[in-house]
């Protein structure tokens, strides 16, 4: 199969917006786990925010991401005709 320009930009956009997010995902999950001694010195909310990184923050950060994800790639679907329409 032959891929047009507008396949070529579709996929080109989702691999731009899948790497965007994945080193978002990275940063807190890894970055924000290896500086987690320095993090501690900050209070967020009363508590070291080390830890609420690693109890709360990071899991409201992965449903941001997916949330963005999803609805970004609705627009990008519609925006290149290749969406499902309307489910029922």
């Amino acid at each position: 199969m032959q891929l047009t320009d507008q396949h070529r930009n579709y996929w080109r956009k989702n691999l731009r917006i899948t790497a965007f997010l994945l080193s978002i995902w990275f940063i807190v999950t890894f970055v924000m786990a290896y500086f987690a001694r320095e993090l501690a010195t900050i209070n967020f909310f009363g508590w070291p925010f080390s830890f609420y990184m690693a109890a709360q923050g990071s899991l409201i950060v992965y449903v941001l991401i997916i949330g963005f994800y999803a609805i970004y790639m609705r627009k990008l679907d519609i925006e290149h005709g290749v969406d499902e329409g309307e489910e029922a």
